[in-house]
């Protein structure tokens, strides 16, 4: 019984890890992520492609790829906190997912490197240590603007804590360890491009300033607006009291005829 659970946790996790979020999102913007940038269909990509928000977006819908079969694995085998059994189910339905990010069937076997995924599957497995690293990693991304080492601190840090809270579990063990060097695999030539000096930068800080670039444009658009209603309301005032000046006029002359 336990058996068909995990081959049903398999094929969920891995058909919902074959959704491409970034290619979906620039399919609905009539573009192709894949012909810009780095080529990749991540988040990082799409940041640097579209800007801050779909950027996000991406993120947002990739981690809940990891999100969904963690939680789905991890209440099919009893939803207990303090049950490795539970815990076990919830890896191997993040590590489907990521796989089927990394090496989708619907495209080809050719996916995204998995760290948003395994955002995902961490914030359901460590949601307080996710969290904090996040902010950590966000934190770096604005001052440094190397995504792929905000992606390697991110993935680093939250391995060696789980690999610590499970040591004496051999089968999430084996499976922390395959996801962590399957996501350095991932981003072999982002390490090549570091290591030569030439990898591309996110440049965080300058798409936070258009967005509040855009939002003074549309608060300056706002207020330019009101001073118009304003003005046309002036108006509006001024040409009642000549039709009542009008008004009283050819009143006076109908009195006096």
């Amino acid at each position: 019984m336990d058996i068909l659970k995990y081959v049903v946790l398999v094929l969920c996790g891995y058909t919902l890890g074959n959704i491409s979020s970034a290619k979906i999102i620039s399919r609905l913007r009539k573009d192709d992520i894949t012909k810009h940038g780095s080529g990749n269909p991540g988040s990082m990509n799409m940041l640097r492609t579209f800007g801050f928000k779909m950027g996000i977006l991406t993120l947002f819908f990739d981690a809940l790829k990891g999100a969904i079969p963690s939680l789905l694995g991890f209440f099919m085998f009893g939803g207990d906190v303090n049950s490795e059994i539970s815990y076990i189910g919830l890896y191997v339905g993040g590590m489907s997912a990521v796989i089927g990010h990394c090496f989708p069937a619907f495209y080809k076997f050719k996916g995204g490197k998995g760290v948003a995924t395994m955002l995902g599957m961490f914030a359901v497995a460590e949601p307080y240590w996710a969290i904090i690293m996040f902010a950590v990693c966000f934190l770096y991304l604005v001052i440094f603007d190397y995504g792929a080492i905000a992606s390697f601190l991110f993935i680093t840090a939250l391995t060696l804590v789980e690999g610590y809270k499970f040591h004496d579990n051999i089968v999430i063990t084996v499976i922390l360890f395959i996801l962590y060097f399957l996501v350095w695999f991932m981003h072999r030539g982002n390490i090549n491009r570091l290591l030569l000096g030439k990898e591309n930068k996110v440049n965080f800080r300058e798409k936070l300033k258009k967005i509040g670039k855009k939002k003074q444009k549309i608060e300056n658009k706002d207020e330019l607006s009101r001073q118009e209603i304003r003005q046309i309301k002036k108006i509006n005032r001024k040409e009642n009291k000549q039709i009542k000046k009008e008004q009283k006029l050819k009143a006076k002359e109908r009195e006096i005829g």
